[in-house]
């Protein structure tokens, strides 16, 4: 029973649209007024979807996800360490808050501040030029929206990793210390594989939403740029296609998935691995036991 709203709000605002993004997706355009129809059961809107400009976008796309997301973890890391085990208590409330501050602005506010930053006219751009390297080419690139997704997904990352950090006990790293271990040594045998859940929510909050992220590659790619998300909004808005749209929009969450499963399965092998060689180092270290 008290499940019952969350799970009525996913009824109604999850499973329905997506029910109904796959019902498009198997129908057509019967004309140019009109922007679906499913008086035909077709496949055939799938491979419309899969054309050369849509393949070489979701590469692009895919690319910039997970770059995006690797170097959301290698900021996160140190910053959510910092915060949860360096920073004193009465300090780590205020350090959560500055992390929250940039989503008191809205989405796309915060995008159109990297636009103003990054264009010719910028204070960046007038100290390139003063100091004679010219006008910098930084808007409307791919590096441009890989810097714009970075600075809006980062906090996804921070708070989770802040979560799990928080939860160690500082008594297991003395310990380290107390029976010989160095400080890399706590960070790869304790730190990490406490951090694991964290990380591991970290990627999926991250990477989920950067792949159809829109605001972004419209605000600061340009044709260079340009990502999945747009693609599919183009043929919901300008082309009026639904039946196409939906059919690029469910290809693209099937990719997402498919992503999502290969890495949490290299994941838990890698995790495998590591266990494996550390049990039998601690195996070889024992006392009376030979290599």
């Amino acid at each position: 029973m008290l499940a019952a709203p969350i799970g009525v709000w996913l009824l109604f605002f999850f499973v329905a649209p997506f029910l109904l993004i796959v019902w498009y997706s198997f129908g057509e355009k019967p004309s140019l007024y009109e922007t679906h129809g499913n008086d035909v059961f077709t496949l055939q809107r799938y491979a419309d979807a899969v054309t050369p400009a849509f393949l070489s976008t979701f590469g692009r796309t895919l690319q910039i996800s997970l770059l995006g997301t690797v170097l959301c973890l290698l900021i996160a890391f140190p910053m959510a360490y910092w915060m949860a085990v360096k920073l004193p208590s009465r300090y780590q409330g205020i350090a959560l808050g500055l992390v929250l501050v940039p989503y008191w602005t809205n989405f796309l506010v915060r995008t159109l501040g990297w636009q103003i930053t990054l264009s010719p006219s910028s204070f960046v751009a007038d100290i390139s030029r003063s100091l004679g390297w010219g006008t910098p080419d930084l808007l409307y690139t791919a590096g441009a929206v890989q810097l714009g997704v970075v600075y809006n997904y980062l906090p996804l990352m921070i708070l989770p990793l802040y979560v799990a950090l928080e939860r160690m006990d500082p008594r297991l790293l003395e310990a380290s210390r107390d029976l010989g271990g160095n400080a890399f040594a706590g960070f790869r045998r304790i730190t990490v594989p406490l951090a694991v859940p964290g990380i591991g929510a970290g990627l999926l909050l991250v990477f989920v939403p950067l792949m159809g992220d829109y605001v972004t590659p419209a605000v600061l790619g340009g044709a260079a740029g340009s990502m999945i998300g747009q693609q599919v909004a183009q043929q919901f808005t300008i082309a009026q296609n639904w039946a196409l749209g939906s059919a690029m929009a469910i290809i693209l969450m099937l990719a997402i998935l498919a992503v999502v499963v290969l890495f949490g399965v290299l994941f838990k092998i890698v995790g495998l691995i590591v266990s494996r060689f550390e049990h039998v180092a601690v195996i070889e270290d024992a006392p009376g036991v030979s290599a």
